[in-house]
């Protein structure tokens, strides 16, 4: 008989589309009071690569990542998807812009080889993982780089978010040495 283990905690990591800097920043403490510190918050980037969602959050859409510093379980993401929906309801209620989704919250979970997504969305490159839920691998980390995919959304497949999806990998394989020491 095969031994069945548990897989390796992973980091959360939730990209943030924003209709302007103030979405952002409570976007940034609603995810924060939800999921907990963040280790590592990335450098705000120009959203560009298609105009998917300027109809809901505008023409000059900002895109942001957050790292958190507790571990979690894999298997959590589908929650954390249907949470991040939520959240992403409060905010359009709360924060005063003419745009119906002001902010758009895409939760994935790094582990050392690879970067993975949620979405609602079933596509013939995705899986589903329970609870009205999918996941697509977006990116793999392989010979020290960060690889994409034919379907891989466009601005994930620019290398400018890589640096940042790298310290985070990095500061996870350090925590997953120390829960192993």
């Amino acid at each position: 008989m095969w031994e069945i283990n548990e897989p390796d905690p992973v980091k959360l990591i939730i990209g943030i589309l924003a209709a302007d800097r103030d979405c952002l920043k409570e976007a940034v403490e609603r995810i924060s009071a939800e999921y907990g510190e963040y280790d590592l918050i990335s450098k705000v980037y120009d959203f560009y690569q298609t105009d998917y969602y300027k109809d809901q959050a505008g023409e000059n859409i900002l895109r942001q990542f957050v790292s958190f510093k507790e571990l979690i379980y894999p298997g959590r993401l589908a929650s954390i998807k249907h949470r991040t929906n939520q959240i992403e309801e409060e905010l359009a209620d709360k924060l005063d812009t003419p745009f119906p989704r002001p902010v758009n919250l895409d939760p994935g979970i790094i582990e050392p080889s690879k970067l993975v997504l949620a979405s609602t969305k079933n596509f013939s490159h995705r899986i589903y993982i329970g609870d009205n839920m999918y996941a697509e691998l977006t990116l793999s980390f392989c010979k020290g780089k960060w690889q994409s995919f034919s379907y891989t959304f466009p601005d994930y497949k620019e290398d400018r978010y890589h640096e940042f999806l790298s310290e985070v990998r990095e500061k996870l394989v350090e925590q997953i040495r120390s829960l192993k020491d």
